[in-house]
């Protein structure tokens, strides 16, 4: 039942991913009050006209949708320095900031833009006055900057400003954080324009909505986005021939793509395992939805569920041992893991009328979920080791929660206003967001891996 097909020039499919028409905008719907205090200074441009990108305002919002930082009002700064040897320490350390970002930004005489950045450590700053005495190479006793953790320059072309912004988000949060920021990967989500004559579109962006682009459209359905490890595929599910198929997609440079699954009846939530060499997938080849394990490389198959129940929704533990997935044999739908090596299965889920949905953080210690309580759908996750459940968000319909690589943020689907939109909570709670589209009912989210 397995075939390799790839399209040439089709309506359903584009070559190459191109612009699309309508672009996310991320509305913060829920600031953050308690995370850590930081400044970022506006950046100086030094040059003329206007900076086609505010690289300070992107670094900013980054890090706050990270739910672990509140950047200062500048408004509220007490001074605006560019550089740490023009920092008033103890005017920030008044503020309660004990870090801050700031650089300048010029034009290079071959038209690109020369972006420098500092990352301060204020409380080291203030103790030190600024500067202090360690050995160089040399064992030669010399004045040092270790209030200045980072301090980069580089040069890039006019479009690639917002991408630098991005750079430094994450190189700031992983100095400041110990963990690997998240700030340069991408989502894929479905849109359905009820107004286009190919309704079905799926398309990427930068994670935060900007620079969207469209993949593929379909007069038909199109569902559940994945990305592939790398994060040059996409695997995902298609009714363009009259049922649901599976389909993986190179979306960056050929533009090909190959059937995968194609039975009778229901193909569909593939997820690919973290090498890369699996994917799991759910067919209804005996009647009900059974998890399956596909081998890419030797095409077998394997069914990992059985029984009479309807077992859908998989997911890779982080190792590659295991899956997770949703089952309706206690009654109502709950999230359940399987042992790979030999099929033994637990219950993970018990608070709540429902848990579907489930996705592992990349540590494995939480579980992300769609949670039905008497508040309607919400997500949430539970603690793996002391099994407490925390409601994340308080919308009344939410689905189809991904989590970011670095498992700090969680992307999902919900209603605003009688409409699909995505949206966007920290993994505390502390930071949400929408990320409306200009057109259309936006669902399935998909995050990147680091890109």
């Amino acid at each position: 039942m397995l075939k390799r097909v790839f399209f040439g020039v089709f309506a359903l499919m584009l070559a190459a991913i191109q612009p699309a028409h309508a672009e996310l905008k991320l509305v913060i719907t829920e600031g953050v009050n308690s995370a850590r205090p930081i400044a970022i200074v506006p950046f100086k441009w030094e040059g003329e006209g206007k900076l086609p990108t505010n690289v300070s305002d992107v670094i900013a919002s980054d890090l706050q949708r990270s739910g672990k930082f509140s950047p200062v009002p500048t408004d509220k700064m007490p001074q605006t320095p560019y550089s740490d040897e023009n920092v008033d320490f103890n005017d920030w350390t008044a503020l309660g900031v004990d870090a801050l970002v700031t650089g300048t930004i010029n034009k290079t005489p071959d038209g690109k833009y020369r972006v420098k950045f500092q990352l301060i450590d204020i409380v080291r700053g203030q103790l030190t006055g600024g500067s202090s005495k360690g050995l160089n190479d040399k064992g030669e006793l010399v004045l040092t900057k270790d209030h200045v953790p980072l301090d980069k320059t580089w040069s890039v072309d006019s479009n690639k400003l917002r991408t630098s912004a991005h750079l430094i988000s994450n190189l700031v949060y992983e100095q400041l954080t110990g963990e690997k920021g998240a700030f340069l990967t991408k989502i894929a989500y479905v849109v359905v324009d009820d107004k286009s004559n190919h309704p079905y579109q799926l398309r990427i962006s930068d994670y935060d909505g900007f620079n969207e682009q469209l993949v593929i459209r379909s007069t038909q359905p199109l569902m559940s986005p994945a990305w592939s490890p790398d994060g040059k595929q996409l695997a995902y599910v298609s009714f363009e021939n009259g049922q649901a198929q599976i389909f993986i997609m190179d979306i960056f440079t050929t533009g090909k793509r190959e059937m995968i699954s194609s039975f009778p009846r229901h193909n569909g939530s593939p997820r690919f395992s973290p090498d890369g060499n699996k994917l799991a997938l759910v067919l209804s080849k005996t009647g009900s939805l059974q998890v399956y394990v596909l081998d890419l490389r030797t095409r077998k198959m394997e069914q990992i569920t059985k029984g009479r129940a309807n077992n859908t929704e998989p997911f890779w533990d982080p190792d590659g041992q295991s899956l997770i997935f949703t089952s309706d044999r206690g009654g109502k739908p709950q999230i359940y893991r399987v042992n790979l090596a030999d099929g033994s299965t637990n219950r993970l889920t018990w608070q709540g009328s429902q848990n579907l949905g489930g996705q592992l953080t990349p540590d494995g210690r939480f579980l992300v979920m769609v949670h039905r309580s008497d508040s309607g759908y919400n997500i949430a996750k539970q603690d793996l080791q002391t099994g407490a459940v925390e409601v994340l968000t308080k919308t009344m319909l939410d689905e189809s929660p991904s989590l970011a690589p670095n498992g700090s943020m969680v992307i999902y689907s919900s209603v605003y206003g009688r409409n699909n939109v995505l949206s966007l909570v920290s993994i505390d709670g502390r930071f949400k967001a929408r990320l409306p589209a200009t057109n259309g009912r936006v669902r399935a989210p998909a995050w990147s891996p680091f890109q």
